[in-house]
């Protein structure tokens, strides 16, 4: 009995003795896993909440990153595509290039009332309304010479046509496209030179009635100068075109010397040789002037809307003397036109008589595209001879008030 029950004791020790064993090596294995754990979190490896914040965050950088390049890209494909689209709109609606061209739609400045110049310091000029044609009516301010000017407070319009007819010469001013007959500077200056100043808008522009082509305005443009000429006497009357302006003034004055009734003279401040040229050299044109295509897209619609104001042609059938003036810095019609124009008008056949003069503006001087009235020396330019070659000047030989 004692036998048998022996090694169920002994049986029963080496199972504690094992046990005992199994639960210290756990125990060690639980306590070494402690231990890495505090290594790693020393170490610098951190919890896996921090870390998984940080993944977080990141990921929304990235995320807000990748949506400013969406929206930055669907910008520039717009971009892309209206920059395309437009010569296709010019193209195929070429009126859009006419409005562009003319800009009467441009009223600078804008909160002028044209019917009242005393309203805006010209006590000297009077406000008139004239009728080219039937549905058209031009707005016309005359400003009287500036010793004049105490005569002139309160008089009535038929003093100021009337007044025409003095000693003293008159300019007829065509302005430039968007504008205004309110040139309060170049009416001041040539006024106080002793000049009767005729400025008017075209058809179109601030208050007057019409819809503006380059045919109308070169007619409002006729009809003016004929009628200063049938109050004027014998005084003399000179043209003065700028910008746009000397589109205008150079179809005028082949008319005039058509029908044998040319101006005294004609002077162009800041002009190009034609439109085509000038629509090419304009700084709005620079981001499409190598664009594919340019002049089918840009310069045919212009064309083909009647616009040509072609000053390169009407100087070579033009027969009064000519004054040139143009600024280096001018941005907006290029200085090189104005120069490539007076070295056309110079050689032709129709000069052969008279003066062409060419007078440029140093860049120093900041004159840039309408600012020679600032000129001193402008008097001394507009008053000097002009003599015909070979012969003795004419009384209407000079651009300056009588002596």
């Amino acid at each position: 009995m004692r036998k048998r029950t022996e090694p169920v004791a002994l049986e029963h020790e080496r199972c504690a003795a094992a046990g005992s064993s199994s639960s210290g090596s756990a125990a060690a294995a639980l306590d070494a896993d402690c231990r890495l754990k505090q290594n790693l979190r020393l170490t610098g490896t951190g919890p896996a909440e921090p870390r998984c914040a940080a993944d977080a965050g990141m990921k929304r950088a990235l995320g807000r990153r990748k949506g400013l390049w969406l929206r930055l890209r669907k910008i520039l494909l717009c971009v892309l595509g209206l920059y395309i689209a437009i010569p296709f709109l010019i193209k195929l609606c070429p009126g859009i290039q006419a409005k562009l061209i003319f800009l009467n739609f441009v009223r600078v400045p804008y909160f002028i009332d044209l019917k009242k110049p005393q309203d805006q310091g010209l006590n000297h000029t009077c406000n008139y309304y004239l009728q080219p044609e039937e549905d058209v009516t031009v707005g016309v301010w005359h400003t009287v010479p500036a010793v004049w000017w105490k005569n002139a407070q309160g008089k009535d319009q038929m003093w100021y046509e009337d007044a025409l007819a003095s000693s003293h010469p008159i300019i007829l001013y065509l302005h430039g496209n968007a504008g205004t007959r309110y040139l309060f500077f170049t009416l001041q200056v040539l006024s106080s030179l002793g000049y009767h100043v005729v400025t008017f808008d075209y058809r179109g522009w601030g208050d007057s009635v019409g819809t503006p082509s380059e045919r109308g305005m070169t007619y409002d443009a006729l009809h003016v100068f004929d009628w200063i000429k049938a109050r004027s006497g014998d005084n003399a009357v000179y043209i003065w075109g700028h910008s746009l302006g000397t589109g205008v003034a150079t179809n005028l004055v082949r008319r005039l010397c058509e029908r044998e009734t040319p101006p005294d003279a004609l002077i162009l401040e800041s002009p190009f040789t034609n439109i085509r040229e000038e629509a090419k050299s304009h700084p709005f044109s620079v981001i499409y002037r190598y664009f594919p295509g340019f002049d089918w897209f840009f310069l045919d619609p212009i064309t083909s809307s009647g616009i040509k104001f072609a000053n390169d042609e009407n100087v070579k059938h033009i027969s009064c003397p000519l004054l040139i003036l143009h600024a280096e810095d001018d941005p907006v019609v290029p200085f090189q036109l104005g120069r490539k124009l007076y070295s056309i008008a110079a050689p032709a056949r129709s000069f052969r008589d008279f003066k062409v003069q060419f007078v440029p503006f140093h860049s120093d001087l900041g004159y840039r595209h309408k600012y020679i009235y600032k000129s001193p020396e402008l008097p001394r330019i507009l008053s000097q001879p002009q003599p015909q070659p070979g012969s003795e000047p004419r009384a209407s030989g000079h651009f300056g008030p009588t002596p």
